[in-house]
């Protein structure tokens, strides 16, 4: 419910504070002294479009202000949580609370605020559709939305539950579709790219690197390829060291180090102290020929391998092959090839996911089918119970000719669906105020008083659903009076034994019935016109009503009446 409006610098009204109360709020006053100015700002708070013209002239901005109670009320309590509007441990006084700020500005700016925070304006009208709903004598926000006709149905039926169910149904349907086009749109490129990478793999794979053989076969390669230098320098290098015995020189460095060696141990025994020097050159002398006899078992074991330095070649030449095309290494090579076959799993498993999306299509489909059957009996069944309540209400609300019909008209789903988002039909709400006349669609044959009583009547046959919405209604007294009036006045109540109801009257029938009642006055202030909103006292609502029944002279005869109707409605509410 709506707890305080604060109103400030829009149109006539240059500040005003309403602190509202459960049940029926009144609002009363003169033609033109601003009450329309308290409606239009329920409207923006529920997300209407805002205007230049709208902040009081010569004023820069104008301002709407509420506080809602959210008591009773768990499912919007746990949206606000989702929408981050509210911790979801909030246990203070204020948890209970939501303030509501919107400005409009001269220049036709608007802004708004939900619990502090700056949101778009449609938030508003998220927030606050099925919420709070306003019926004027301009539109009736909700019964002019075809689409609502359908929850209004729903919820006669108690189907909100399985309506919910078929929405999912739906979304979850469309979504799957969505993916599989997509996949489906990418299986020629996606079947391309697997062929690529398969045989990137293959080509990789056919070869089989490691960094070892890599290294391995590069060093025997160029061993046999130099076979026959190996020997040629081989042999020259031992006989470097070893010495040629057919040569006329003599011998080679082994045979220069063991005469050194000879005259260095000649020399030791002469002086001692070259002993080192001369141990030195016995290990150089063991070094050289231990050397010689490696190089020469070396060199002799090469041998020229035609065959073999060919297979070496081509094998080099497949490394070489994969080292221009996927990396600069081995290494390199070897993790190219580990993301491609990241990728190739990655390519299965879209095709194994069509596939699981196609099992779980069929599954959400016939469970589909069966929950929009259950939904579209049960609507039948609603449709009938709810047209009956609504056509017996209006009657009862001076429209003794009016037909209410539900027109339960097949939905066309979308290509490949087997229903509509909300089911098998599209309901929606007809109307005739004549006799001998058809029944059309609401919003194209009622006036503004007959859709205010529709609204009434459709809201009074579902009062005891979705409990804890603000009504908004005006001009629901639009050309009754009487008996009628007080029957008006009588629905009113029991609606707002379940609803906050705020009315909008110029019948004393109707205001009688206020749980709270506020007078709307337009005077003067500083030489402009200015609408001033009071809530009255009992002794002061007796003189609002007199006035309303007997016009501005008030008598004790009209006092009188005023009294009988309170009185009246007292009873009446016991």
């Amino acid at each position: 419910m709506i707890e305080t409006l604060r109103i400030d610098e829009i149109k006539i009204v240059e500040k005003a504070e309403l602190e509202f109360g459960p049940g029926l709020n009144v609002l009363t006053g003169e033609t033109g002294a601003g009450k329309s100015i308290i409606l239009g700002a329920l409207e923006m708070l529920a997300g209407a479009r805002g205007s230049a013209d709208i902040p009081r002239k010569g004023s820069d901005l104008g301002v709407v202000e509420a506080v809602f109670r959210t008591e009773g009320l768990p499912e919007f309590e746990r949206e606000l949580v989702e929408r981050g509007f509210r911790e979801a441990d909030a246990s203070d006084d204020d948890a209970n609370e939501l303030l509501v700020h919107r400005t409009l500005s001269a220049s036709g700016r608007s802004r708004a605020r939900v619990a502090g925070q700056l949101v778009p304006i449609a938030t508003l009208n998220e927030l606050f559709a099925d919420r709070l709903e306003i019926s004027s004598q301009h539109s009736s926000q909700a019964l002019l939305r075809p689409e609502s006709h359908g929850r209004y149905l729903d919820a006669a039926g108690k189907l909100l539950a399985l309506r919910a169910d078929v929405e999912q149904g739906v979304t979850r349907l469309r979504a799957i579709d969505a993916e599989l086009t997509t996949l489906r749109a990418e299986d020629e490129e996606r079947i391309r790219q697997r062929d690529f990478l398969a045989f990137q793999l293959e080509e990789i794979d056919s070869v089989s690197p490691t960094p070892e053989e890599f290294a391995a076969i590069n060093l025997e390669h160029s061993r046999l390829a130099h076979a026959g230098q190996l020997q040629t320098d081989g042999t020259e290098l031992v006989y470097a060291l070893q010495g040629d015995g057919n040569a006329s020189d003599g011998g080679g460095a082994i045979d220069a180090i063991a005469l050194a060696l000879k005259l260095g141990q000649g020399l030791e025994r002469l002086d001692p102290s070259l002993t080192e020097l001369v141990e030195r050159l016995a290990s150089l002398d063991l070094e050289l020929r231990d050397l010689a006899r490696d190089f020469e078992r070396s060199t002799d074991t090469v041998e020229s391998d035609p065959a073999r330095v060919a297979f070496l070649e081509e094998r080099m030449a497949q490394f070489e092959k994969l080292r221009r095309k996927y990396g600069s290494s081995v290494e390199d090579i070897l993790a190219f090839r580990a993301e491609v076959a990241e990728q190739l799993v990655g390519i299965e498993g879209a095709g194994q996911r069509e596939s699981e999306l196609e099992v779980e299509r069929k599954d959400v489909e016939n469970g589909l089918v069966k929950k929009a059957a259950q939904l579209s009996n049960g609507r039948a069944k609603a449709s009938k119970a709810l047209s009956k309540t609504v056509q017996k209400s209006l009657a009862a609300l001076d429209m003794p000719s009016a037909t209410f019909h539900i027109d339960l008209s097949p939905a066309v789903p979308r290509h490949g669906l087997p229903c509509g988002l909300s089911g098998n039909e599209s309901p929606e709400f007809k109307f005739s105020a004549n006799p001998n006349e058809a029944p059309a669609p609401l919003q194209k044959v009622a006036s503004g008083g007959e859709l205010s009583r529709v609204f009434l009547a459709v809201k009074n046959g579902l009062r005891r659903e979705g409990g804890g919405m603000v009504l908004v209604f005006d001009e629901v007294d639009a050309g009754i009076g009487g008996r009628t009036a007080e029957r008006v006045g009588q629905v009113l109540n029991e609606l707002a034994a379940h609803h906050q109801v705020l009315c909008i009257t110029h019948l004393p029938q109707i205001a009688a019935f206020a749980d709270t009642h506020f007078r709307v006055e337009k005077g003067e202030k500083a030489g402009r016109v200015c609408a001033t909103v009071t809530k009255l006292s009992e002794k002061d609502r007796v003189e609002e009503i007199a006035r309303m029944a007997g016009g501005e002279e008030i008598t004790a005869s009209t006092r009188r009446h005023a009294r009988e109707l309170l009185k009246a409605k007292t009873l009446s509410s016991s």
